[in-house]
């Protein structure tokens, strides 16, 4: 890939994670990144392996899963300041990435 894509893309990643609680808007980060829509989609994938939403995703669930093992808040206050809607939704998408709901995953490391 150009280098001039990789640093694009590296701006990108950097956005998503800086913002990672707030929507993402696709149409920002491919101008952003100075591409289209549909080349940002096809871009970010062959570097991260995974597509902006998902990128996204994936760090919500992680800053979430650190924080509620090394925070003493309630899972619905972390579920929200990660940017989900609900706390349910955070429940499973968090049991889909990590194999447990949010409070097992707690009781498994206190």
């Amino acid at each position: 890939m150009a280098g001039s894509n990789y640093a694009s893309i590296a701006a990108v990643v950097e956005r998503i994670k800086r913002d990672y609680n707030q929507p993402l808007r696709i149409e920002e980060l491919a101008e952003l990144a100075n591409m289209s829509s549909s080349s940002l989609y096809r871009h970010f994938k062959e570097v991260t392996a995974m597509t902006p939403v998902q990128y996204q995703k994936q760090i919500r669930l992680q800053e979430a899963r650190r924080r509620l093992l090394t925070e003493s808040t309630h899972v619905a206050d972390i579920a929200f300041e990660a940017g989900y809607e609900s706390p349910s939704q955070f429940s499973r998408e968090y049991a889909r990435l990590f194999g447990f709901s949010p409070v097992s995953d707690i009781k498994r490391f206190s």
